[in-house]
């Protein structure tokens, strides 16, 4: 196939769809015979992944990846900032962590030549092996007071040679100014690299916005590549949280309600995605006492602070309605930090979450959990360990610190067997129960053995569901949105043209 122009999508802001539409791109390019790969220097999020060599990338890359039809890779994401407070991020470099930052001291000019040569590594690196990489912004191109500490939007563009797309959100408002200003405040050198715009989230009647692509290209000198309209039936992992608690919490009749306990640093919450699309269950996000005590189903999800997370749990009751939803019948599931505050109690004495050294957990599983500073990172096959369990093989990964182990007395009972032999998790019955294992309920076998306590609940005309099928699915019709609405000739002519 023809080389193609590396291509960047970067953003007006954050938020503008800039993942979404990557991911679309790297269908496209796949469907059209080419061999394209994701990739973002820099990434902010909590919702991450286990490569399979057992390494950490942000989650937005590993869909995209996936997008693509390849294994995902550090490569695509070599910097990847978990959030752990307002201030303060965990710094995962080339999958590992590297230890902890204060935003101002991050940013600073100090040490980032560093780690610009490592992003910038990783991109040779992969940029070497696919065709074409697809590159991804981070918030705004315009931020002119991080200018100069910038890794990850026109600089890394300027290394690959990239030719970039300027995506906007015209349904937040104010993408004119928007549009134009980000191109205005670029330099002169940085701005001869914008080669396209697309309008994202529209709404309403296209036609009504064909002055507004004139207008936009008589102000900017750049050519608007499509007007793309808002979707409500493609379905794509989103890599923030922010609409979780905009979900429904009525419970509804017919099927299992489930409930997400809606932490401040909840993290892997694309672990929910197939549950929620299962037409026997009824999932909602919630933090309220009320909601929970009426769900059948309780999930404690994971979390990037498991200490501050359980301490809010106990100070706002949210704990203690758990507790007694378990004892009049509920069950409760408890996924990596989920898990260990379901325990007896999660110790810190080195201080890695913080300064606290011992918070009492929910107390559902005889377990004591201890943190340590070493990260496990690492996909997994493994089965259930259940007595009278189904033998199916399944897959899952890991990511999470501390080391969860029964308290004195207390059997042996893990929830799973991994293929080497090793136990995970701990099974007290079929309605209290724990795994480090994200992803678990991708696995429609594990599914059945949730929802089994409340077969006399659902639908008879219910059916189990294809994760993979589904999602590939959706990667189609995203990629038929963004054929049907943006002009590929146009694209290829700019990604070939020397």
């Amino acid at each position: 196939m023809k080389q193609l122009h590396p291509i960047m999508f970067a953003g007006t802001g954050s938020d503008v769809g800039k993942s979404i539409i990557a991911a679309g791109f790297c269908r496209i390019f796949r469907q059209d015979g080419y061999h394209p790969a994701p990739f973002k220097a820099q990434n902010m999020a909590l919702n991450s992944y286990a490569t399979p060599e057992g390494f950490e990338i942000g989650r937005a890359q590993a869909v995209q990846a996936e997008a693509a039809g390849i294994p995902c890779h550090t490569d695509m994401n070599p910097l990847l900032l978990k959030p752990q407070s307002d201030h303060t991020s965990q710094v995962v470099l080339n999958g590992k962590p590297i230890g902890n930052r204060h935003a101002y001291d991050y940013f600073r000019k100090e040490g980032r030549e560093e780690l610009r040569v490592a992003v910038c590594e990783a991109y040779d690196r992969l940029a070497s092996r696919y065709n074409p990489i697809v590159m991804e912004g981070a918030g705004s191109i315009s931020e002119i007071n991080l200018r100069d500490s910038d890794l990850v939007n026109l600089p890394m563009a300027m290394h690959a040679g990239a030719d970039v797309i300027l995506v906007g959100d015209i349904d937040r408002g104010g993408v004119f100014a928007s549009v134009y200003g980000s191109i205005a405040l670029l330099p002169p050198a940085e701005r001869t690299y914008i080669k396209g715009i697309i309008i994202n989230k529209f709404r309403g009647d296209l036609r009504l916005f064909e002055s507004g692509v004139k207008m936009l290209e008589d102000l900017c000198q750049v050519p608007v590549l499509g007007v793309v309209p808002y979707y409500k039936d493609i379905y794509i992992e989103e890599e923030d949280s922010v609409a979780l608690a905009t979900k429904s919490m009525q419970a509804q009749q017919g099927k299992v309600n489930v409930a997400v306990v809606l932490l401040r640093h909840l993290s892997n919450f694309t672990d929910f995605n197939v549950l929620e699309r299962d037409p026997r269950v009824h999932l909602f996000y919630t933090n309220n006492t009320e909601d929970i005590l009426k769900a059948d189903i309780i999930i404690l999800p994971g979390s990037k602070s498991t200490i501050d997370d359980l301490y809010e749990l106990r100070r706002n009751g949210v704990a203690q309605a758990i507790v007694r939803a378990h004892r009049e019948g509920a069950t409760v599931l408890g996924i990596c930090g989920g898990y260990q505050m379901m325990g007896v109690e999660v110790l810190d004495p080195d201080h890695v979450e913080g300064s606290i050294e011992r918070l009492p957990g929910l107390g559902l599983l005889p377990v004591s959990t201890s943190m340590t500073g070493e990260k496990v990172t690492r996909q997994d096959t493994f089965h259930l360990a259940v007595s009278g369990a189904a033998a199916s093989t399944m897959q899952g990964y890991e990511i999470h610190m501390g080391e969860t182990i029964p308290v004195q007395e207390a059997p042996s009972s893990p929830l799973n067997v991994f293929a080497d032999g090793h136990p995970d998790g701990y099974f007290v019955d079929a309605k209290c129960m724990g795994t480090y294992i994200h992803g678990i309920l991708d696995n429609p076998a594990f599914i059945d053995f949730l929802l089994q306590p409340w077969q006399e609940k659902m639908d008879k005309a219910s059916a189990t569901f294809d994760y993979q099928a589904f999602k590939d699915e959706q990667y189609n019709k995203l990629a038929d949105h963004i054929r049907q609405h943006v002009d590929m000739d146009k694209v290829y002519q700019i990604l070939t043209t020397p």
